[in-house]
């Protein structure tokens, strides 16, 4: 089976180029661009490469498993099929990334993609390695019950992931209004890689913004975002990048005071201590309003 991301990697690489070239003649090159953050970035997807050698091979071995036991004879020639499993992918993709900013285990390979303070086409490079392996293809599972084809699957998966790079950029401010409505783009992407509180978790959309707009995670982008995490990395390790939260998980649950705190620690939300001494997204967000209120009242 061909990975058609393999074949893309040119045009990866071309596009990078084209981006960086415009920052330049733009005279903005440093504020978008940083030689050893991309370089950073393009070895973290050069590793997702190698490992997805193996993990690849385990999610499809997972796939085709599952096929075995289906429900429904999908048709596969049919147009409607495709429509199906079009939709069927970007509802599987929202959930699962939702849930990468929800649940901590999850998260921690997730991170990864969130660990760059710059937004450009090289951070769209910035790829887990550890995301497969762990177990993030649970959220598909459903798909192969229901009929959809192991290797329709997986192709449906490499198209959302094609369609996902051009949208990693400071270049293109707004598409037009009914794209906008519709589909993930540039802007709204921007406000998910945010760190600023109000952008936090939002837009979690693969090609199609309207899960966004339905479960109540859409924000629209007002001011630019600022990007990277709410506590940032201060190295340009890769291998840091792609393990420290794993590795600060198993510190916080060997620190647990109890199981129950431990298991907090790797399925909680990110940010959960049960001391309180860090904050989850939803945390942050009291604390902003209660802000905000004090500061209405004090003003009033």
């Amino acid at each position: 089976m061909k990975d058609i991301i393999l074949y893309a990697i040119p045009v990866f690489v071309f596009s990078l180029i084209a981006e960086i070239l415009y920052f330049r003649s733009q005279q903005k090159h440093h504020e978008y661009y940083l030689t050893k953050d991309t370089a950073s970035s393009l070895s973290m997807g050069i590793g997702n490469v190698i490992t997805g050698f193996v993990s690849k091979a385990v999610v499809f071995g997972a796939i085709v498993l599952v096929y075995q036991y289906r429900i429904f004879e999908l048709e596969r020639g049919v147009w409607w099929y495709w429509v199906l499993i079009f939709f069927a992918d970007d509802f599987s993709y929202y959930w699962f990334h939702r849930m990468s900013h929800q649940i901590r285990y999850f998260w921690a390979s997730h991170v990864v993609h969130h660990s760059s303070q710059f937004y450009n086409l090289g951070t769209a490079l910035r790829q887990t390695w550890t995301g497969n392996i762990t177990g993030s293809f649970v959220f598909y599972l459903w798909m192969p019950l229901f009929g959809f084809h192991p290797i329709d699957i997986v192709f449906m998966q490499a198209v959302s992931l094609l369609y996902q790079f051009w949208i990693h950029t400071e270049a293109i401010d707004k598409m037009p209004r009914f794209f906008e409505f519709i589909f993930n783009t540039p802007s709204h992407h921007r406000v998910h890689h945010g760190s600023d509180v109000k952008y936090l978790d939002k837009n979690h959309a693969g090609i199609l913004v309207i899960w966004d707009r339905i479960f109540g995670t859409f924000q629209a982008e007002e001011e630019r975002p600022k990007y990277g995490l709410t506590g940032n990395l201060s190295t340009y390790n890769i291998f840091t990048i792609a393990f420290h939260e794993w590795k600060a998980i198993v510190n916080d649950i060997r620190k647990a005071p109890d199981w129950k705190a431990g298991m907090g620690y790797l399925f909680g939300p990110p940010g959960w201590s049960h001391d309180g001494s860090r904050k989850t997204t939803e945390q942050l967000r009291k604390e902003l309003r209660t802000e905000k209120e004090v500061v209405d009242v004090t003003e009033y």
